[in-house]
């Protein structure tokens, strides 16, 4: 018997508590505010503190409201293996899912003894990326990052012209992207010795991470149709940290004349548990301010309501011999979202302009996401400036570059008075060494 349409609760409201007594830790990152959605034995799923609910499982007890379980669509969602089906829904049937969610796992609930019987730990569940990206795109968004990267290589003209006009970003590789937690072999290419060659083929030297956040789109947009960017907000279903790992001797010689190639698209690791759009509502900044030497932008990218996440995120490194030993990862780097030159929607909405048909699914990354310090940037080819000033791990050893063993873990959570915190959990990736 399905639960009536007035069994439903508001995740938004902020004093909202649930019987999963984990949830309600105030450090913790997935209060019944959150509810992520991820895919657990190839099915969606939801987190709940520190516990994990099949959907599926709900849908068989008969636990969501009638109106739900009537809907074929929905039906049809919950029977695919990755989020996608979730994402297609119509809006009113997702909130009425959040809503009933919420419901199941509020203090008071009368379903409590039935839905305990379902939660799983989240530790002995196995995730998988979250939807079936057809495809992923990688963006240059943070104006630190890339006033850092061109300072490096270009010292008296670290940005190109084009830059502040436009959201500069290159097609990722959607085969290689992987769960949080898979090995990441180390890939070989063509290095130089100098800048004019001749190249060697081989195990990348310089391995980095790059601290990102990333989307999914939510609503596609017909084939010669482009997406206005006061609508492209709406259009993003929900967000994931992610690391783009870069072989940074890789890419120093084969990104002229077209970009990243090999040095990018041999792994891109997402976190499991998408925190939808409406979660991180509250958590809306405006986009940084412009400067008064800074070009106008384009009537198409203009969005005054446009906004950043205030999104705080921290990269954490542990090498082998310091998880063999017990020890905690080292924070190497910590910054904030917000701090992103170009916002989410002007991405998309850029991503768009030409008509290229977005998809469901499709995943786009903001890039490194980098602030104004040194404990804020947001790759080691800045926090070390391009290996000149290494920085000390917890055992003892300096990193210029990632060696064989280490392990980058990236995470990120969102807080603001009188809310509870939302967290994205964690992203994470071991290096192993290049195949023979």
């Amino acid at each position: 018997m399905t639960a009536p349409a007035s069994q439903l609760a508001s995740p938004e409201d902020p004093a909202l508590r649930s019987w999963v007594e984990s949830a309600n830790d105030p450090a913790g990152d997935f209060p019944i505010q959150n509810l992520p959605y991820g895919v657990v034995d190839d099915g969606p799923a939801v987190r709940i503190g520190d516990r994990v609910l099949a959907l599926r499982d709900v849908l068989d007890a008969g636990l969501f409201v009638k109106k739900l379980s009537s809907d074929t669509d929905f039906l049809i969602a919950l029977d695919v293996g990755w989020l996608n089906g979730i994402a297609e829904l119509d809006p009113s049937a997702q909130t009425m899912l959040r809503q009933n969610i919420a419901a199941l796992l509020a203090h008071g609930s009368a379903s409590k003894a039935r839905v305990e019987r379902m939660l799983r730990p989240a530790a002995d569940c196995e995730t998988a990326v979250p939807f079936l990206v057809g495809d992923y795109t990688d963006f240059y968004a943070s104006l630190h990052h890339a006033t850092n990267v061109g300072s490096m290589f270009r010292p008296t003209n670290p940005l190109l012209p084009n830059w502040k006009h436009v959201p500069i970003g290159y097609h990722g590789r959607a085969s290689s992207i992987v769960a949080s937690g898979t090995p990441v072999v180390r890939p070989k290419g063509q290095t130089v010795a100098s800048d004019e060659g001749p190249p060697s083929f081989g195990p990348s030297k310089l391995m980095d991470y790059e601290l990102e956040v990333g989307f999914f789109v939510g609503r596609s947009n017909p084939l010669g149709e482009s997406v206005p960017v006061a609508e492209a907000w709406s259009r993003i279903f929900g967000f994931v940290l992610v690391n783009d790992w870069s072989a940074r001797d890789v890419q120093k010689w084969e990104y002229q004349p077209l970009g990243p190639f090999l040095a990018k698209n041999f792994a891109t690791t997402v976190s499991p548990w998408v925190v939808v759009r409406e979660a991180l509502e509250p958590f809306r900044v405006p986009g940084p301010p412009r400067s008064a030497d800074d070009p106008k932008v384009l009537a198409y990218l203009d969005d005054p309501a446009g906004s950043n996440l205030d999104i705080t995120l921290e990269v954490h490194i542990a090498s082998a011999a310091m998880r063999e030993k017990g020890m905690p990862p080292t924070l190497v780097s910590r910054g904030g979202f917000r701090d992103m030159f170009w916002t989410p929607a002007q991405m998309l909405a850029h991503h768009a302009s030409n008509g290229c048909n977005m998809e469901v699914g499709d995943l786009l990354a903001s890039g490194t996401v980098s602030g104004p310090t040194k404990e804020s940037r947001g790759c080691l080819l800045e926090r070390t400036w391009r290996g000149t000033e290494p920085i000390a791990l917890g055992d003892g050893t300096e990193r210029k570059f990632l060696q064989d063993g280490d392990e980058v873990v990236i995470r990120g959570f969102c807080e603001a008075p009188g809310r509870p915190r939302i967290g994205f959990g964690e992203c994470r990736g071991v290096i192993l060494p290049a195949k023979a």
